[in-house]
């Protein structure tokens, strides 16, 4: 049984989906496995059956312990019993695609489509911040040298002031 694809785009709820950890962005295993219409025993078994095909910058396993930086919004075990009883697998874009053509179903090919969208947005917005924070750099050298000039200015100007007091004050 194969889900049927939304009828609005999911992009925006699949980049609040991407964390950030160990310097990429990825999908969880399980975020990635309910966009695609799988569980995630299978989206799991498919990259441990095709490793060859997801090098450590595709996806990787998360160590016992280190899952707890990405489970913000990760609710338990469905077993009840507090916990995943295998590790977690995280995907980065790459990953996601390549998972997409390990998993050859439908709704992981149309999927694939939203879930690029939503990593080349993040990187948009990345590349905005990084630009604001250039800007926002350059800004500050500029007023820098500005407070520079007008304090060389304001101290001619009371070096001036100074000056045409002087000789009046030097009367009195």
């Amino acid at each position: 049984m194969t889900a049927a694809i939304p009828a609005t785009d999911p992009t925006p709820q699949i980049s609040g989906s991407i964390r950030s950890f160990r310097g990429h962005r990825v999908l969880i295993d399980s975020d990635l496995a309910a966009l695609y219409g799988v569980t995630t025993a299978r989206l799991n078994q498919q990259f441990r059956r095709n490793r060859d095909r997801f090098p450590q910058d595709f996806a990787f396993e998360i160590a016992p312990g280190s899952e707890e930086i990405l489970m913000l919004q990760n609710a338990t075990s469905r077993f009840g019993h507090g916990g995943r009883r295998s590790p977690m697998i995280v995907f980065t874009e790459h990953g996601a695609i390549m998972a997409a053509t390990v998993l050859n179903s439908r709704r992981a090919v149309q999927m694939i489509v939203y879930v690029v969208r939503a990593f080349v947005k993040l990187r948009q917005l990345s590349a905005s911040h990084a630009h604001l924070a250039k800007e926002l750099q350059s800004l500050k050298k500029q007023v820098s040298v500005l407070d520079a000039d007008t304090k060389r200015q304001f101290e001619v100007v009371y070096e001036a002031i100074l000056g045409l007091m002087g000789p009046k004050s030097g009367k009195q």
